[in-house]
């Protein structure tokens, strides 16, 4: 693999990760936790892409509306969401770290940066540079979204314990949902005007989770 495809299928994660490293301003995270969300959220891919490879070979040539859902919902947003809410849950969620807010967002974009960069290394190996491209203006500023709001349940869970399980199965819900019918305007392949209709959402969601930052910001202790 060239450098200038190692650089493109890198720099947008490491970007989304610093800006959303500064966006927290109060009581900026430690280093090492951060990384080590980097890298597990990287690790989840394999799984994902391994049940994704099956999946897409064994039934994704059909092309009729059912499979493209399962497809959609129950194998690619349901899997990737819920193995990025794995590592959230279960080290972010106990850590000392975590004291606002804010921090579930913060963590919640480290993993889903690392995952969304470990899939740019898999499509640039076998679709090249073009794709990666492509992906810098759609799948990964995807995985951000999904991050944040899942990482806004997570912040808000955190600091409710009597809703806890419930705040935590509303976000995991939502990024799922969300996930799910991004793929599957994404996947069809009856309508360029859908796959627009994808894109243009996508960045609409992303001024929806600009919402979701500033009131994690504004509820901060630290402020």
């Amino acid at each position: 693999m060239s450098l200038i495809l190692v650089v493109i299928a890198t720099l947008p994660g490491l970007l989304l990760s610093y800006a959303i490293f500064r966006i927290d301003k109060y009581e900026r995270e430690p280093f090492v936790p951060l990384l080590i969300c980097y890298v597990m959220g990287g690790a989840m891919t394999m799984p994902a892409i391994s049940l994704e490879r099956w999946a897409f070979s064994s039934i994704g040539g059909s092309g009729d509306v059912y499979s493209i859902v399962f497809l959609a919902f129950g194998i690619v947003a349901l899997h990737e969401e819920l193995l990025k809410f794995l590592v959230l849950r279960l080290y972010v969620f106990r850590g000392s770290f975590f004291n606002e807010p804010i921090d579930g967002i913060v963590y919640a974009v480290l993993i889903a940066m690392g995952f969304a960069t470990m899939e740019n290394f898999s499509y640039a190996s076998r679709f090249g540079a073009q794709t990666i491209l492509l992906r810098m203006f759609t799948a990964v500023p995807a995985h951000l979204v999904f991050a944040i709001v899942q990482g806004y349940f997570m912040g808000l869970a955190k600091f409710r314990q009597a809703r806890r399980g419930h705040l935590m199965a509303m976000g995991l819900g939502l990024s799922v949902w969300m996930h799910g019918i991004y793929d599957f305007l994404i996947f069809q392949n009856w309508s360029d005007w859908l796959f627009v209709l994808a894109t243009l959402s996508l960045y609409l969601c992303l001024f929806y989770s600009s919402k979701l930052i500033k009131a994690h910001l504004d509820d901060s202790p630290f402020r």
